[in-house]
């Protein structure tokens, strides 16, 4: 046999070596995958939240907000998002709280202190 053809062999068993490894670690679980669709729905929910809630609160309050003071969920169905208010001399908030719920795709409730200004269920 040949250099050149010790060396085609060897390519193509790289070649071979590399499908096969591919095609072995594809085999992912129905665990693994509920686990990755599980994370994905809570980025999906947590970033339209970050997304819908602060443009909410600057239309009903006039006061840009950025980072919430806490964050509450099951990591699966809803998503809230609690800030509170600097500017409450100036005419801001004390407490804003804005939940988003999976099923709606959208804001299920926004209170600002202690006043209910979207409730939305199923």
């Amino acid at each position: 046999m040949s250099e050149t053809m010790k060396v085609v062999l060897a390519v193509l068993g790289v070649f071979v070596t590399g499908f096969v490894l591919v095609g072995l670690s594809k085999n992912e679980s129905l665990q693994d995958k509920e686990n990755a669709s599980n994370i994905r729905n809570l980025v999906a929910i947590q970033t339209m939240a970050n997304d819908k809630c602060p443009k909410a609160i600057l239309e009903h309050t006039g006061e840009q907000v950025y980072f919430p003071k806490e964050t509450k969920t099951d990591k699966e169905t809803y998503f809230t998002l609690i800030w509170e208010g600097e500017n409450i001399k100036t005419g801001g908030f004390k407490k804003a709280s804005c939940t988003l719920l999976a099923s709606l795709g959208g804001i299920s409730e926004l209170v600002i202190d202690d006043k209910v200004i979207i409730h939305k269920t199923n």
